[in-house]
């Protein structure tokens, strides 16, 4: 069945540039949540910006870090936030009120966070020089994940599709499987050009769906892989990658890669130029390339999780690649006509009568009968797309929108009620007006109720040397 929608349907992948998102700072990073209605942009100034990407509006900017933003994650539920900075601190926001939950202060920079599949409660995080660390929310614990060499620190890592299992790569192209309740090794297999050469791990991606995932390594060649055969392989295997991809042409490095929301493609990003490669996963055929503004260098790529688009950014601008929307009016009914111009119609006899008086009143059979069935309009079906394999509903809590707020004009006249009454205020004397002044200034200038500080805790990781003055204690 799949096979015919996508060939009534036509590709599923973009095609075409399908406009920018600007989110008046420098965009760095960028992730959609799972049901791909809000996209969270982190940006130079430590600003997070969300968009509504039905609308392509901002829904909400958090003032997130002082430094610039290099990672983020939604959580399952799409309630939470995580993001690391430059300044190598970690947090979690809550998206609905834009409030911090609690920060984690690392000894170096962070290259990637992930939030747990399937348990908020934790978070992977891959600092610069040391080994991954698994992050406890609730109880403000890390356990540092063991490696396969403890001279070799520049290590990637990736919790699989359920979060099951953490995949960890380093620079010597070692692969780690461990299972994530207890850290033990469950398999391991290296990665290796030719006959004994070895290559660096740059990133470990999974599909949304299925079993695949991808390593793309230092060689230039992106590897696809089913976790199935890795775990079946077991300790030191020699598992065969599903597909190698590469631009044999131009040898291109790759900067970003990832799945598409089905899993059916991939989509890799030049390291070199604004350039987007797509290629079918199953055939490992090149069908797309989308080129960017010449000269640009691209910082991210991201995948919509349901539909075929992709969102890529490039010199702090976020730009969607889209498919082309061609108008079909057929879909309408099949022996719907587009018409040029008017064309005068011949009504048929009692074509348009409420009621054919003519008719007889044949017996009721098949679909005619079905329409005097009652239709229940009430029940929503869940949507396949939002649900996981082992999953039949949806998750009714999960935030799919936020509640834009209005803008006030001008906000310095009493921003939390109506306008103070103009005759009132005339007959006020100076003194009680002064006073009241204080008064109405008062909340405008705390936003609200008193927000609750962020608890702060600092991460201290054996043999990592702080990193300047962000290694001090904040207390």
């Amino acid at each position: 069945l799949s096979v015919v929608l996508s060939e009534s349907f036509g590709q599923n992948y973009p095609e075409e540039a399908d406009g920018t998102l600007d989110c008046i700072s420098m965009a760095l990073t960028c992730t959609f949540n799972r049901w791909g209605t809000l996209l969270a942009v982190g940006c130079n100034d430590g600003r997070i910006v969300i968009w509504d990407f039905l609308t392509r509006g901002i829904a909400k900017i958090i003032s997130a870090h002082i430094h610039p933003v290099c990672s983020l994650c939604w959580s399952r539920d799409g309630h939470k936030l995580v993001s690391a900075s430059t300044d190598n601190i970690v947090s979690q926001w809550d998206v609905l009120t834009g409030d911090c939950d609690q920060r984690f202060r690392f000894p170096s920079p962070i290259l990637k966070l992930q939030y747990h599949p399937r348990d908020m409660d934790k978070v992977l995080v891959c600092p610069m020089k040391s080994a991954p660390v698994l992050l406890t929310l609730s109880d403000s614990k890390h356990v540092v994940l063991p490696v396969d060499d403890d001279s070799d620190l520049n290590v990637v890592a990736a919790f699989d599709r359920r979060g099951e299992y953490i995949y960890t790569g380093n620079a010597k192209g070692k692969i780690l499987v461990l299972n994530t309740n207890t850290q033990e090794l469950v398999a391991s297999f290296r990665v290796t050009t030719g006959t004994s050469n070895t290559t660096a791990i740059k990133s470990i991606e999974f599909a949304r769906k299925g079993s695949c995932f991808l390593i793309n390594t230092a060689d230039r060649i992106i590897r696809v892989y089913d976790s199935r055969e890795i775990l079946t392989c077991g300790r030191d295997g020699e598992p065969e990658p599903m597909q190698k991809l590469q631009d044999l042409v131009n040898r291109t490095p790759w900067k970003r890669c990832c799945f598409s929301g089905d899993g059916e493609y991939i989509v890799a990003g030049s390291a070199r130029q604004h350039a987007l490669y797509i290629w079918e996963k199953s055939i490992g055929n090149l069908v797309k390339i989308l080129h960017g503004t010449r000269g640009e260098l691209l910082l991210d790529v991201a995948w919509h999780p349901v539909r075929p688009i992709i969102a890529s950014i490039s010199s702090g601008v976020v730009s969607i690649w889209a498919q082309n929307q061609v108008e079909n009016w057929s879909a309408f009914a099949p022996d719907f006509k587009e018409l040029d111009e008017n064309v005068e119609y011949e009504e048929r006899e009692s074509e348009f009568d409420i009621e054919d008086e003519d008719k007889s009143e044949p017996e009721q059979m098949g679909a005619d009968a079905a329409e005097d069935e009652e239709v229940d309009v009430t029940t929503v079906d869940p949507i396949a797309a939002f649900c996981s394999s082992d999953e039949e509903l949806e998750d009714h809590k999960a935030l799919l929108y936020l509640p834009i707020a209005p803008e006030v004009e001008d906000p310095e006249e009493n921003p939390f009620g109506p306008p103070p009454d103009a005759s009132v205020q005339s007959a006020a004397s100076e003194e009680t007006l002064a006073g009241g002044d204080k008064k109405q200034r008062q909340p405008s200038s705390e936003g609200g109720p008193a927000k609750k500080k962020a608890r702060t805790t600092t991460i201290e990781l054996q043999g990592v040397p702080s990193d300047g003055e962000s290694g001090k204690n904040e207390n």
